[in-house]
């Protein structure tokens, strides 16, 4: 059985960390040289990096600021904000970056998802897709809205299909709240791909990270409780091992 992955997500606003709650209310919190010098610290073995404004901006993640925080962090680092070219690609890649993570652009433009898995290999591409939750019900949500012409699971199956090597999951309805994450959704969705996928979205303690960690999904994103409590991604892997959950 493969090792389940316990990843910190490091958002940004353009240049500084900050965290949301429903991708709305905003926390700021600093420098994400600090951030990742910190996540040294602690033996992760892995990051995920998103700028959340790149988008609606109309820019990429700033690749320079990516070189910065690869020079100062040991472990692999994912990618995303913006990208809509493979050039935007090809300059993350060449500063640092070791998988990038698309989201609104493979939404406007899913041949790009083949396009760039072609090019660069699927275990490159991840696709984000942020999720909302509506009367038992799961939505696409993307850059304030969200999107009823375009079914999540038919998305899901076809950013397969296309190439992609990994999906995120980011629950929109339960960002930054620490309320528990929706293990059933994390479970659905991963039963239905064989590809890797990471759920992010409420994760309200070790514990309640190694609840998602015993579904088929790979891995769990997590943000909130690391930078706001005492809980640590050594914490997360301790509480996957005491449910017996192999984890790296």
């Amino acid at each position: 059985m493969l090792r389940k992955r316990v990843i910190p997500i490091v958002l940004l606003d353009g240049f500084s960390v900050l965290k949301t709650i429903n991708f709305n209310k905003r926390r700021n919190l600093g420098s994400p040289i600090t951030v990742v010098r910190t996540y040294n610290t602690r033996n992760v073995d892995e990051l995920i990096i998103l700028d959340i404004d790149a988008s609606k901006d109309g820019r990429a993640i700033d690749k320079f600021t990516i070189q910065e925080l690869a020079l100062e962090c040991f472990m692999p680092l994912t990618v995303g904000g913006g990208i809509r070219s493979i050039n935007d690609i090809k300059a993350l890649l060449e500063k640092g970056a070791d998988k990038i993570a698309i989201n609104t652009y493979a939404l406007e433009n899913p041949s790009f998802i083949n396009e760039a898995a072609t090019i660069f290999g699927s275990q490159c591409i991840v696709v984000s897709i942020d999720v909302v939750e509506c009367n038992n019900n799961y939505y696409i949500f993307n850059n304030g809205k969200t999107i009823n012409d375009i079914d999540l699971f038919d998305w899901i199956s076809k950013v397969e299909n296309l190439g992609a090597g990994e999906i995120l999951i980011n629950n929109v309805s339960r960002d930054g709240k620490m309320e528990g994450a929706n293990v059933e959704l994390a479970q659905k969705i991963s039963q239905l791909v064989s590809i890797p996928v990471i759920y992010a979205g409420g994760v309200s303690s070790p514990g309640n990270a190694a609840l998602v960690g015993n579904t088929s999904a790979s891995a769990v994103a997590i943000s909130s409780i690391f930078h706001f409590t005492n809980s640590t991604p050594e914490d997360c892997r301790l509480a996957f091992k005491k449910l017996n959950i192999p984890v790296r």
